[in-house]
């Protein structure tokens, strides 16, 4: 099994230690202190966890109230953090746990509730991480349209495995983790992992960005 890079090691080595300092501030009764070194925490993970919850909730107002949500929550419970597990993948869990709750009360809501034309655009951020854009304007030009063309993939997988190519591919985490973020077992995660590949190279075609995320992803699902 191929662990973490020795960026990503390094990494989460300085969150256990920011954990474990707001923990022993806040049993010490520092409060000031500890809200200020957990917002370390939060200036490492924001960015992530904001493209997470944009791709659960598609909606950027909501997707902003679910991160601060989910770093409030983190925050209260920190005391039930323990080190075996990485802080990034113990806080996601709680961050797409939020995102879920949101998702059943909009879905109650809508059933009484008309819901409105959405003009919301698709994965932007998600997808501007998998096609880089050139810096001539027709390199440009063909670079928005790749990016359409793979928010349209992407929309086009089952909830599940989009969500499992999302945090495998795009987010970087193991099988392993994708398991305790998602609460499906690794066997079943390498599945949904395998079948969002296959169906994007079929929408995709062979060659590009097809090809691309195929090898990438067979890297994640030996992982």
């Amino acid at each position: 099994m191929t662990g973490p890079s020795p960026a990503l090691a390094s990494a989460r080595e300085a969150d256990g230690a920011a954990a474990s300092t707001v923990k022993a501030l806040q049993a010490e009764g520092r409060n000031a202190e500890a809200r200020e070194r957990y917002a370390e925490l939060i200036a490492r993970h924001q960015r992530r966890a904001s493209r997470i919850a944009h791709h659960y909730l598609r909606d950027a107002a909501e997707a902003d109230e679910a991160v601060q949500d989910a770093f409030v929550k983190a925050y209260s419970h920190l005391a039930s953090f323990r080190e075996e597990l990485p802080f990034d993948v113990w806080f996601t869990r709680i961050l797409i746990n939020g995102c879920l709750d949101r998702i059943k009360a909009r879905t109650r809501r809508e059933r009484w509730v008309q819901p409105l034309s959405d003009a919301r655009s698709p994965d932007r951020d998600l997808t501007e991480r998998v096609a880089t854009a050139g810096p001539s304007p027709e390199e440009a030009l063909l670079a928005r349209e790749r990016r359409r063309t793979i928010a349209a993939a992407l929309a086009r997988l089952p909830e599940r495995q989009r969500a499992v190519f999302v945090l495998s591919h795009v987010e970087g985490y193991t099988s392993r983790e994708v398991s305790a973020l998602t609460g499906l077992n690794e066997s079943t995660v390498r599945v949904h992992l395998f079948r969002a590949i296959r169906k994007l190279r079929a929408l995709l075609g062979p060659d590009g960005l097809g090809a691309a995320a195929e090898e990438k992803g067979k890297r994640r699902v030996g992982s």
